[in-house]
């Protein structure tokens, strides 16, 4: 289990990534596409990267959009994985 992350932690690692928020329980970010195409292959390949890294985040998506949403339920909260793979995410 990795190590639940402080508030100064999370604002430190929340500078390092593009436009994801957090409340300190959770980490998210509204992705916009140009058609429902769009959305459902960039979920598809956000799938193969929690697959990959066995954890997975919330995904709501539709119509031109994706929000993705980690936290790491066992920690109670936010860790270096949930940032690890938001990262990864960004890199699609």
């Amino acid at each position: 289990m990795a190590g639940k992350l402080s508030q100064a932690e999370i604002d430190e690692k929340l500078s390092d990534l593009d436009d994801w928020g957090s409340d300190g329980k959770a980490l998210a970010k509204r992705f916009e596409f140009k058609n429902f195409a769009e959305s459902l292959g960039f979920v598809n390949m956000v799938g193969d990267i929690a697959e990959e890294h066995n954890h997975h985040p919330d995904i709501e998506f539709g119509w031109g959009y994706a929000l993705i949403t980690f936290t790491t339920h066992d920690a109670g909260g936010l860790t270096a994985k949930d940032f690890k793979l938001a990262s990864l995410i960004d890199e699609l």
